[in-house]
Formats: C-alpha cells, structure tokens, sequence
C-alpha cells in the first residue's frame, strides 16, 4: 500500500532499473531524504562504483512509462557543519579507463578495492589488501569550509582550523548512518583561506532512475559519456545513452521553492535524491562545489502522458533570467496598447518554460535542450530558436555539457500537455 510519507533508509551508487525500490510514495505524498555528500566522499571511496552516492530510488503510486513526475521542493536543509572540496586531478594507474566508476590498486591490480582509514590527509585511505594509498583523484587546489546557517555565512579555513575538521571528519559531515563514503573532510586542505562567501544550498543530483543501469554520477549527457564502451561492468552503447534521465544537472536554482518536472522511464519513476551543495555558481567551473548532507522534502505528484526526454524546471521567479521574468500588469498593458497602435494582437498569457539539454560539450547540450523543446510542443525549430533569443536564455549548468534552455511560451502550449496549472500555481 502507498504511503504518504516515505523515509529513504538506504543509499546507493548505481540507479538500476532492475532492483528493488523504496515506497511506494501515494501520489500528492512526500518524500523525505538524509542525503550524503556528493562528488569529493564517494571520489576517495574506492570501493563505490560511482562518483556520487544517492539516496535508493522510491516508487510513486501510478506512474507509469510514458508519465511525468512533478518534484515541488519543500525543504533542502544543510546539516553538515564542514566540507573540503576543490578541483581534481585523476591519478594515472589508480583507474580502470574511468576514476569515478572504476578506481583500482597500482600494486595488488584489485578493482574497487576494500580500503581503511588510516590517519589523515589525502594518503589516509589505503588498500586493505596491501595497504598502498589508493584513491584515484587528487586535489589540484583545495580548501576546508566551514558554515555558519544562522547567518548564510561560510568561510574557508587555515591549515590549523582544517586540521581540526579532519580529527573531526565523520561528526561534521553529518553522513547518514546507512552512508558507505568516506568524509572527505580527512583530507584537510586549505589552499584557499579566510574566503568569504554565502550560503545557498541547492541539489546536484535529482530525478528519476534511467531504464539501463547507470552510475548516480554519469546520469547526464557528459558525464555518460565516459560509459561508451568503457573497460568496466557499466560500459553502454551509444545509443544507450539516450535511456539517462539527466538527473544529474548541477543547476543552483535547483533549490527550495523550485518545481522539477521529470520524466517517467521505468514503472514506478524511481525518485532518487543526493549531492546537494552549500552554494554554486552557475556552471561549476572547479568541476566540484561544497558537497553536504542535507534533509530534502519533496512533494511528488504524477502527470499522465506527458512523454518527457528530460527535466523540465520552474525555478524561483527570483532565478529566472531576466528576459523571461512573469509580465506584470504595466507590461501587459504597455504591449497591448503598441500591439493596437500596430494592428496586432498579443499571445494569451505567457510563462517561463525552462527545459534542460546534455551533451559531450555545450553545443551538444544547447542543441539537445532546443529540440526536446521542439519536439515536446510541436513547434518548429527555428521558432524555438527565436524564442530564446528575444524571450528567454541559455544558461550554463555545468561544464562540460549541461545546459538550461529558457523561453517564454503562450498557455495554450502548456495546456495542451496538462501542465498549465502548475505553471499558474507558480508564477500567477
């Protein structure tokens, strides 16, 4: 029987389609989730076949193939105290063809290797078998943060202060008890001290699970591009490619208050949750961020036959681009009365349509989020193209390859798909 209310009590490193599922969640329910640290924990944990650890996909009550899931994020609270993070340099001879999915030992030739804590910094996690420091990243710079959530405050610390963090690693990650990572917070760099910045915290890694298995981490366009015929258990096709959900978006208006929109591709949805970060600018230019434990809240409610490809997103009004910012009143009138003066009558009322594309680069993923907007309101491509243009943006996620792809549509687009009424409970 479907719950209302649905605890993940699991984590995982890869989303299959094949195991079984937490829930099911009834659908109008909530799902609440202690997340683990994504990227920097799960990276210096050789035995994880993954560069992110998740929370166990949920099965919602009613969603079928074909379906869509609307993700309305009610809570996302920081309950870390302290995280390292930086950008990273993959150790040649420590991986199978893929540092994230496939780490292995230089001296005993053991894939995924059972390993032990020994001590601090970043040769503290060893092989179990032959003791050899074994983990497959390196920093290139690095830093120790610290938070301060009465205040949104956050800074970086000193060698001494990182230090501390690292004797301290576990408590002040705050892992979930069923977590298998390592804290990164052993590592305790501090190349960058005495930064100052904000808090903001959003979800990295949000969606629902592909129909082939797929590492947590590589559930997007470019990440999943190191599978191609990869030398390891999670290698695919090409055209595999296409069966991703592109959960893993690193896009910061991704936070609460949002309404994500995901595509149905195996029964039941599969609602995993995980690398939720402190703050992020757009396009996660060090490739990691300040990876955290949160407690996320999220109210599912299925939408029949939508026939998503990919994530749709309705951020925060304060997060849309500008030129795709609701239209007041005087707007609105100032547009009719140039629209009469000319002959012309406007569009219905208008909302931001916020589409997500992936890809190997950022050409792909602006190619591929214009033709899911195309192909989803029949509309021509080149009109999509306009629309953008004069009405909307694109927007940077991440790098290498996921992008948001922003435009103003008329009502009528959305009602026909069955989803006007969320955009109106949103921006109207």
């Amino acid at each position: 029987m479907a719950e209302k209310i649905v605890r993940t009590k699991e984590m995982v490193w890869v989303l299959d389609p094949m195991e079984k599922m937490l829930g099911p969640v009834a659908n109008g329910g909530t799902i609440i989730a202690h997340t683990a640290p994504g990227c920097w924990g799960p990276m210096i944990t050789p035995e994880g076949p993954s560069g992110h650890e998740v929370t166990k996909p949920v099965e919602v009550e009613g969603a079928e193939v074909g379906d869509a899931v609307a993700l309305k994020i009610k809570k996302v609270k920081i309950l870390s105290q302290a995280t390292v993070s930086g950008t990273d340099q993959p150790k040649e001879g420590y991986f199978n063809g893929d540092p994230f999915v496939a780490a292995r030992c230089p001296v005993c030739n053991i894939n995924n290797p059972e390993c032990e804590v020994t001590g601090t910094g970043e040769e503290s996690i060893r092989c179990k078998e032959c003791g050899n420091p074994v983990t497959p990243f390196g920093f290139g710079s690095g830093y120790t943060m610290v938070f301060d959530q009465e205040t949104n405050t956050a800074i970086t610390l000193n060698a001494e202060g990182s230090e501390e963090v690292a004797s301290n690693a576990s408590e002040l990650a705050s892992l979930p008890p069923e977590s298998k990572q390592y804290p990164i917070n052993l590592w305790a760099r501090a190349d960058l001290p005495g930064l100052v910045t904000r808090i903001r915290p959003m979800i990295g890694n949000i969606g629902s699970c592909p129909s082939v298995p797929f590492p947590s981490s590589h559930n997007a366009g470019d990440f999943a591009q190191f599978l191609i015929d990869a030398p390891h258990d999670y290698a695919l096709k090409k055209e595999e490619l296409a069966q991703r959900t592109d959960g893993h978006m690193d896009a910061d208006e991704v936070r609460e208050g949002a309404v994500l929109l995901v595509p149905v591709k195996v029964p039941g949805a599969g609602i995993y949750i995980g690398d939720v970060h402190a703050m992020q600018g757009d396009g996660e230019i060090a490739g990691h961020t300040t990876d955290v434990s949160a407690e996320v809240e999220l109210e599912v409610e299925v939408i029949k036959e939508l026939n998503l490809d990919g994530p749709i997103l309705l951020p925060n009004k304060e997060d849309l681009p500008f030129l795709a910012q609701p239209h007041d009143s005087d707007l609105r009138e100032a547009a009719r009365s140039l629209g009469e003066k000319f002959k012309t009558q406007l569009e219905e009322e208008v909302f931001p349509f916020q589409s997500f594309g992936s890809g190997a680069n950022l050409n792909e993923a602006v190619e591929n989020g214009l033709e899911r907007i195309a192909k989803l309101f029949d509309m021509p491509l080149d009109e999509v193209k306009n629309r953008v243009t004069i009405a909307g943006s694109i927007s940077i996620s991440r790098l290498p390859g996921v992008v948001q792809v922003t435009a103003m549509v008329a009502r009528s687009y959305l009602k026909n798909l069955g989803i006007d009424q969320i955009y109106q409970e949103k921006y109207s």
